[in-house]
């Protein structure tokens, strides 16, 4: 979406990645295999090897890295996008509810790999657990301004329920 008003400006030393909430424009009519699908997004290594690396990350091992992008479920593409942007090696990663369509086994293995990751993350979530594994900078924007707290989400909760009283 475009802003109604403001600016931003990325540091120079920032490469960014985004992960949409709808992400059916990736796919839609793009009659490709993963592994063909993944290439479109590789600038440097456009080897089967490689790209099937990526893939398989995502438990997309074998067989299942000729399966065509266009027939995915909902999960096996948010899967997909989870590869490209760990293709893309950015260390800002911006996600947009990255755990709708993931089942629960999926969902851990991208929190762990969240936790992990050395660059910095702006992500929404309605997933409580993504939330507070994740989280250690809540920014609530809304009508009356800004509010940015440097918490767990649970704290954060905590936070605005003593504020109400």
């Amino acid at each position: 979406m475009e802003p109604d008003s403001g600016t931003y400006k990325w540091g120079i030393t920032t490469s960014q990645a985004y992960f949409p909430k709808d992400n059916a424009k990736y796919f839609e009519g793009v009659n490709l295999d993963l592994v063909d699908w993944l290439r479109q997004y590789s600038p440097e290594d456009q080897t089967e090897t490689f790209l099937r690396g990526f893939l398989g990350r995502m438990l997309f091992s074998g067989e299942e890295a000729k399966k065509k992008a266009n027939v995915l479920s909902g999960g096996e593409k948010v899967r997909c996008m989870l590869s490209k942007m760990m293709l893309s090696g950015a260390n800002v990663l911006m996600l947009d509810d990255p755990t709708n369509h993931l089942d629960l086994e999926s969902i851990t293995a991208l929190n762990n790999g969240l936790i992990n990751f050395k660059g910095s993350i702006i992500f929404t979530s309605h997933d409580h657990q993504f939330n507070q594994s994740i989280a250690n900078r809540i920014i609530e924007i809304q009508d009356t301004g800004v509010l940015d707290k440097e918490m767990s989400y649970d704290e954060y909760i905590e936070f605005k329920t003593k504020v109400k009283q």
